[in-house]
């Protein structure tokens, strides 16, 4: 009974992660400031909030010499994903941008048995022509001219940085706390961008201030630092799975705050993505 209670909080604090996480897609297409802008404020204002947090919580900084590199390439992979996703999400819309993103749990169960020498699973196979199929429902009109087409196959690039990332990160959550690994990413990303600020017109933050601050610390700071703990409890591929929910919290943001109401074909997609998730999450319970 207590192993059930256990693994029901799992699943709930996995669903919470996305829920905020969730909240990036209508942010990314609301927020009116260049991408590279946006991300490095970001990355930023979250770094800020996590080290208070690391602080308080009394959290080592220490890492060892041999994990450094894996951490800074874990950083440069999270920066090239979220610049890529928002772009995506740019050229489209919520739907499009979230959906071309959530390719990557297949992804992931494709780079998990090469990177982490796992057995791979053929059920993975399944799941995965699942979410494809659901993808292939979003956007059925497939044209290199129109700028959805466009869209996303720029997010498919995003969710290969980001399935590598949660790989290389999966290699290191044992060993250290999660909130201490996004801050040293956040800090890689910081740096990466910080020469945006003056390249390109960073004086939307005025008027956007309030919108990066949601997306830096509920988004960023507590939605990805709980989305690294889920890893601790979940293959990297089972995460990924379940957080394919993630697209459908963030459509149904998108409906309330700015209008963007999906068409049927998408709303068959989310179905089958959604089928997906469900039967990974008894398969990871069982």
């Amino acid at each position: 009974m207590e192993n059930n209670s256990h693994h029901l909080r799992n699943i709930l604090e996995l669903n919470l992660a996305m829920l905020f996480i969730s909240t990036s897609g209508a942010l990314g297409r609301y927020i009116d400031m260049p991408v590279p802008v946006t991300i490095a404020f970001r990355a930023i204002l979250a770094g800020i909030v996590l080290f208070l947090f690391c602080k308080w919580k009394k959290i080592s900084f220490g890492i060892a010499s041999k994990d450094r590199s894996t951490i800074v390439f874990g950083g440069i992979l999270m920066g090239l994903h979220w610049i890529t996703y928002f772009y995506s999400l740019k050229m489209s819309n919520v739907a499009i941008g979230m959906l071309s993103l959530f390719t990557y749990p297949v992804i992931t169960s494709f780079l998990e048995p090469i990177i982490l020498k796992t057995k791979f699973q053929k059920m993975h196979l399944v799941l995965g022509a699942l979410v494809l199929l659901g993808i292939y429902f979003l956007v059925p009109n497939f044209s290199l001219e129109n700028s959805y087409a466009k869209a996303v196959a720029i997010g498919v690039v995003s969710a290969f940085c980001y399935a590598l990332r949660n790989l290389l990160m999966k290699t290191k959550v044992s060993n250290y706390h999660g909130s201490m690994l996004m801050w040293y990413q956040l800090v890689i990303i910081s740096i990466m961008l910080f020469p945006t600020l003056f390249v390109f017109d960073s004086s939307g933050i005025i008027t956007q201030w309030p919108w990066t601050l949601v997306l830096a610390i509920l988004t960023t700071a507590i939605g990805h630092t709980l989305f690294l703990f889920s890893l601790k409890r979940f293959s990297a591929t089972t995460a990924s799975i379940i957080s394919s929910v993630q697209p459908v919290y963030g459509i149904i943001i998108g409906i309330i705050f700015l209008k963007e109401i999906p068409v049927f074909t998408t709303i068959i997609g989310g179905v089958l993505i959604l089928t997906s998730v469900i039967i990974e999450s008894v398969r990871s319970y069982k």
